[in-house]
């Protein structure tokens, strides 16, 4: 899940009043949208933002697994009966979604859209499933068995009900996807904010970098890290308004693939990385992982930080991140 109260932008002093800077907020992918450049009126800003929406919505129609006709729909519903065909693109953000599986050991698989969904977090789970209905819910989870098929583009699932899907990759790529197409227009400088998904570049009109302030998840209304970004994205993931408490242990709504039972230890987890289609994939892995691993498997990935924050609040942070702690 990703969390848009989890982010706001803090800017240099008079920076929401400078001319240059236009935004537009809108609906994609189930979830809020919002595009800022900076532009030299309205009306040029205005032909950036309708490109910006029109690409976004575009690579919704391709990635949408609850389509039945977009491609990666019609993947889903030929499972165990034909490879599909499909175009560049998507081939390759599905071969780049396994690598980062490979990557992860499996804490990031685009087949967990075929688990059964036994996990509710609306407060009607009281306590653990029966381990036996958790084995079989991922039985037909596994990124290893996505066949593809390089000569011409087409993708077969091999078990039937098997499934993909982008919740956990998706607004990234179309963040970083819409940055290059605004800046192959002219855009020197603008974030793409996905629902918690940026991906800046370029500058504020006042030469500063964007600064991006984390919002603390026990306390949503205070903002505890700047982080700046320049060149970068950043993707903050949380589990503190979907998730359970069970034996008094809290575990969070996003699931491992590997074990089919939920994630716990961790409350938010932001990943600064070279591109949002990372950062976004990673985010869910270093939850799945724990603080431990998820620590320790950034510290090895080069440029690439992190800021985790544990259920019982603590802050953890990756070797090399510029952060700046607010009281």
């Amino acid at each position: 899940m990703r969390l848009t109260l989890a982010l706001v932008f803090v800017a240099a002093m008079g920076f929401c009043q400078s001319p240059g800077i236009y935004k537009k907020p809108f609906k994609a992918m189930g979830c809020g949208f919002e595009v800022t450049v900076v532009a030299m009126d309205a009306q040029e800003a205005d032909v950036f933002l309708e490109a910006a929406i029109g690409n976004i919505r575009r690579i919704e129609a391709l990635i949408s697994s609850w389509v039945d006709n977009s491609q990666t729909g019609q993947i889903n519903q030929s499972a165990g009966i034909e490879p599909v065909e499909v175009d560049p693109e998507l081939f390759y953000l599905i071969k780049r979604a396994i690598a980062i599986s490979e990557l992860t050991d499996g804490a990031f698989d685009i087949s967990y859209a075929s688990m059964d969904k036994i996990w509710k977090f609306d407060g009607s789970v009281t306590q653990l499933p029966d381990s036996s209905i958790v084995k079989e819910s991922v039985k037909l989870v596994g990124y290893k068995n996505i066949q593809m098929n390089e000569a011409n583009h087409s993708v077969f699932l091999p078990e039937k009900g098997m499934k993909i899907g982008f919740g956990a990759i998706g607004k990234g790529y179309a963040a970083d996807h819409t940055m290059n197409l605004l800046k192959s227009l002219g855009v020197t400088s603008g974030i793409i904010n996905a629902s918690g998904d940026l991906r800046a570049w370029g500058q504020q009109p006042n030469g500063a970098p964007w600064q991006i302030g984390v919002k603390n998840p026990l306390n949503k209304n205070k903002v505890f890290v700047l982080l700046p970004l320049v060149n970068q994205a950043l993707v903050t993931s949380g589990n503190y308004e979907k998730f359970i408490t069970i034996n008094g242990k809290r575990y969070a709504h996003i699931i491992d693939p590997r074990t089919g039972y939920p994630s716990s230890g961790l409350t938010s987890v932001t990943i600064i990385a070279s591109s949002a289609e990372l950062a976004d994939a990673l985010a869910t892995s270093v939850f799945v992982m724990g603080k431990d691993v998820g620590l320790d498997f950034v510290n090895q990935l080069k440029d690439v930080e992190c800021v985790l924050v544990q259920d019982d609040g603590m802050v953890f942070y990756s070797d090399h991140i510029n952060a700046k702690e607010l009281n």
